[in-house]
């Protein structure tokens, strides 16, 4: 592979939302305990690339998450930095031709993950299924994305109710 490995790790409501309508995701909270995998996952990426959308929820969380890592958000709407963040308006395959020294990113934030997944470069796909229905929200698969089959590389289930699917897409797709 001549680019970096592109990682997506999210949580979904059983329905397959990621957000209420409004951006929140205090419906996790009912799943708050184990970290599900998330710190060896963090701890593996060396770049972020998210969405306007998901850096504006992070900012409210208070504390910086992304300490010591390059974030780089996809945004029409660039603003002055808080942290160390970049902001930049770039086709995924044009961002990461100027990527190249980064090793494994992870691609967060419903829009950026669909744009990602229809250029045809996610890697592989964390799925945290949080068992709650909301009827209603943000999906992580809107449309658009195009299709592409998925190679199940592991399952577990939590005493939380949440259940993590680990996929790769395959290498030989085009």
């Amino acid at each position: 592979m001549d680019r970096p490995r592109c990682s997506v790790f999210i949580a979904t409501s059983t329905d397959g939302y990621i957000a209420r309508k409004n951006g929140a995701i205090d419906w996790l909270d009912r799943v708050q305990g184990p970290d599900y995998g998330y710190a060896a996952f963090f701890a593996s990426v060396d770049t972020l690339v998210m969405g306007r959308a998901t850096y504006d929820t992070m900012l409210g969380f208070g504390d910086w998450p992304y300490a010591g890592k390059r974030v780089i958000v996809l945004t029409h709407r660039p603003t002055t930095p808080r942290r160390d963040e970049t902001f930049a308006s770039a086709t995924p395959l044009e961002l990461l031709a100027q990527l190249r020294d980064a090793r494994r990113i992870y691609v967060d934030g419903g829009a950026v993950i669909r744009q990602f997944l229809a250029a045809n470069v996610i890697d592989d796909l964390t799925l945290s299924i949080v068992p709650i229905v909301l009827g209603d929200g943000l999906r992580l698969f809107a449309g658009g994305e195009g299709e592409h089959a998925l190679a199940l590389d592991s399952t577990q289930a939590w005493p939380t109710g949440l259940v993590q699917l680990r996929y790769r897409l395959p290498a030989d797709r085009s």
